[in-house]
């Protein structure tokens, strides 16, 4: 192909009734498209060039965003602790996602079809399935390293680098367990709607191949759902428990005495909430494809090409939110980024005492009694 194909669309009249979504489709590719596909008329030209924009945004921010919490967090002697290891797993892991999914897209986005090839269709399918599922778990075990250190306090086992490793070895382990489950005949990764991304079979009616998105949303989805909400459930409780004691102590004493204490605990406390409102994105941003993968498992009549890549690309925006947040919640990255980069730091003060990253916090600590 030398450009776009749009002979199909017919700029008069609309869409011809004898041209469908799946006309453009390579020979070589066709035997992985379902026939649902086949009673889709071809989308608008204008439709691939906002998707192909769009992706390609969300690839530029991503590739900064989390190219330099890596830089920073890497290259700063006092940011490299166990917990952060995490966070940079989790940059890490978002910014693979997007080197692998943006460039793609937009390429095939230009041509209004996927000219890649069937190999690299399968092998763009299990990298996008295994970037989320890997990106998901480490955000597990950074709410399980904060409720260690919130909720158990002096009590919990502080995590270790060597502890840190062995969570991001079983991340990836684990996420490419299930990614590469497909290469074996459990499910296969196959074109998505619109032809130009490749994503599971959720269209296949066969219930060994339904069997897998089943499982596959169980431990990659609802598992880390559930892990998350019981870590800052009881985060969220020690964090309400601590500010009522305060507000008790503040009956007894001078308030005015408390003022430091107290404007030191907010700003800890609110490092929980941050990483809270992280976890939300991250699940809004992949549900509505979660929805479009069971849609197609009970009913896939309702499934159009907009709806599953839209919902694609609606889950790769979850990369683009973590560098964002933790450049501002976490004041040492922060004093990092200004020392380095002046220009792109919006404060340049400090404060040691607190790590969003780390999820050190003294929410649950005494230090009121020592007012």
């Amino acid at each position: 192909m030398s450009g776009p194909s749009v002979s199909a669309f017919n700029y008069g009249g609309g869409f011809s009734g004898n041209t469908t979504v799946v006309d453009t489709v390579l020979p070589e590719m066709q035997h992985l498209v379902d026939p649902h596909w086949y009673q889709f008329p071809p989308l608008n030209p204008l439709w691939h060039g906002l998707l192909g924009f769009t992706i390609g945004v969300l690839g530029i921010v991503s590739f900064c965003g989390n190219g330099m919490v890596l830089y920073i967090f890497g290259s700063t002697k006092n940011l490299r602790s166990p917990s952060n290891l995490l966070v940079m797993n989790l940059a890490l892991s978002d910014y693979l996602m997007m080197i692998t999914m943006a460039v793609p897209m937009v390429i095939n986005c230009y041509y209004e079809t996927w000219v890649l090839g069937p190999l690299f269709c399968e092998i763009y399918g299990m990298f996008g399935s295994m970037f989320g599922c890997g990106s998901i778990w480490t955000m597990v075990f950074i709410a399980f390293d904060r409720y260690n250190v919130i909720v158990k306090g002096m009590s919990g086992t502080p995590l270790t680098n060597k502890g840190s490793m062995l969570r991001i070895m079983f991340i990836w382990a684990h996420s490419a367990a299930w990614t590469v489950a497909p290469f074996f005949g459990w499910n296969r990764y196959v074109p998505e709607g619109n032809m130009t991304a490749c994503g599971t079979d959720y269209l296949n009616k066969d219930w060994f191949h339904r069997s897998y998105i089943f499982v596959y949303a169980l431990f990659c989805y609802f598992i880390p759902l559930f892990g998350i909400i019981y870590a800052y459930f009881f985060i969220v409780q020690a964090v309400s428990a601590h500010e009522k004691s305060m507000k008790e102590q503040a009956k007894k004493m001078n308030v005015a005495s408390l003022r430091a204490e107290d404007k030191a605990q907010s700003a800890e406390c609110k490092l929980a909430k941050i990483a809270l409102m992280t976890i939300s994105l991250w699940f809004m941003a992949w549900t509505p494809y979660l929805v479009v993968n069971f849609t197609g498992i009970f009913d896939g009549k309702a499934i159009t090409p907009l709806a599953t890549i839209w919902a694609s690309v609606f889950a790769k925006c979850s990369t683009v939110y973590n560098p964002i947040v933790y450049g501002i919640s976490h004041p040492k990255y922060r004093a990092a980024l200004y020392k380095r980069f002046p220009s792109l730091a919006c404060n340049a003060s400090s404060d040691d005492s607190s790590s969003a990253a780390s999820g050190s916090t003294q929410c649950g600590d005494d230090k009121t009694s020592n007012a």
